[in-house]
């Protein structure tokens, strides 16, 4: 995100929307929004959309595909001449990945209130530059103030893979999301001592390393406890000085734990504060560890999942109900517009990586019931 190939990505989205036959908005975090007008000049927008950002190893379909396929309704709307009472916007949400800036779903977190602009700006990158200042770097900060528009949507709808592999095991076209996983981010940092590997006698060592390992286990001993439906893990690790014959000083690393449940999301988290701390005091080393990225459990609007159910059924796809396992955009939307997700399967459940797959008849399937589940609830 806010990089110069963002910025590119950003101006051939545009360029595509223009000649869509639609007007651009973009706010002072860059959230794009493309809109295609409506008969009823006083009817609230439906918006639809997803994110343009990926991950530092890829996925090219995980967020691009709910833009583009957002983009494709109204594409198919001027092939057929379909006009709706509501307008139509299309919507890029900034940062939704949240790798280069936490947390994730910056941008759409600013848009419900849930974050404030100015906490945002100030969120730095691993080389200590700001998002604020790389926005406006890149060319892509507007001047619309961003969350004008959240008390004016009539509906949200978002098309992403699933990112898992539950519909291709069950032979799903569709997944219909009735509701997202609850988040909770924590960074642990264990501070131990540098010192010598092949000089320091085994009982007088301050492992930070073998702390974390410690922590690790205990962060999959609370997740499987829960499962199946709850999950547990660790994707960011930093370890110091990260030499090969210098035992580790200290780690920070950032222990990732979901659920669809909030009374189970806050038990975990809560088990790992009260039992972490002992396991590293036991081996002497120190714990410390703050929240820093928490979002509860959604549960999507009733109306909205409706509609993509019943679009999946007239249309003849199979498909099954689904909760996501992976924070989006619609999370936070859904705090102040009704909203809903459609997901299609992707091969092997892959997701955040350069071999992310999917089938042009998952795409087109998706597609189809993202456009009958938005232009029917754009008449109405």
């Amino acid at each position: 995100t806010l990089t110069d190939e963002d910025a590119e990505g950003r101006a051939l989205f545009q360029k595509w929307c223009e000649d869509a036959g639609c007007t651009m908005g973009l706010d002072t975090m860059g959230n794009m929004f493309a809109e295609k007008a409506g008969t009823d000049p006083d009817a609230l927008p439906v918006y639809v959309g997803s994110h343009l950002d990926t991950q530092p190893t890829g996925g090219k379909y995980d967020g691009v595909l709910g833009v583009l396929g957002g983009l494709e309704i109204l594409r198919t709307m001027n092939d057929l001449g379909i006009k709706t009472k509501h307008p139509i916007i299309v919507t890029n949400w900034t940062n939704e990945e949240g790798t280069r800036y936490a947390p994730a779903m910056l941008s759409s977190g600013v848009f419900a209130g849930v974050h404030t602009e100015d906490w945002a700006y100030e969120r730095e990158d691993a080389e200590g530059k700001l998002f604020g200042d790389e926005l406006k770097r890149i060319g892509w900060r507007g001047e619309e103030p961003v969350g004008e528009r959240k008390d004016k949507m009539h509906a949200f709808f978002e098309l992403h893979i699933e990112q898992g592999p539950i519909l291709e095991a069950e032979g799903k076209d569709i997944g219909v999301v009735t509701h997202g996983q609850g988040l909770s981010w924590t960074q642990v940092t264990i501070t131990g001592k540098d010192a010598h590997t092949g000089s320091t006698p085994m009982p007088m060592r301050k492992n930070a390393g073998l702390g974390m390992a410690r922590v690790l286990e205990l962060v999959e001993e609370i997740a499987l406890s829960h499962a199946p439906h709850a999950v547990g893990a660790a994707g960011h690790i930093d370890i110091y000085p990260n030499s090969r014959n210098v035992i580790p000083g200290k780690a920070v690393f950032t222990v990732d734990m979901r659920t669809h449940i909030l009374d189970k999301l806050e038990g975990m988290v809560a088990e790992l504060m009260e039992r972490a701390p002992k396991l590293c005091e036991d081996i002497g080393v120190g714990f410390s560890a703050e929240i820093v990225g928490q979002f509860n459990p959604p549960a999507f609007d009733d109306k909205c999942v409706t509609a993509i159910r019943q679009a999946a059924e007239r249309l003849g796809y199979s498909h099954m109900d689904i909760v996501s396992g992976a924070g989006h955009d619609a999370c936070w939307i859904n705090d102040v517009a009704p909203t809903a997700m459609v997901m299609c399967p992707c091969v092997d459940g892959l997701s955040h990586n350069e071999a992310e797959e999917i089938s042009p008849e998952w795409a087109t399937a998706g597609a189809n019931v993202l456009f009958h589940a938005v232009v029917e609830t754009a008449e109405i």
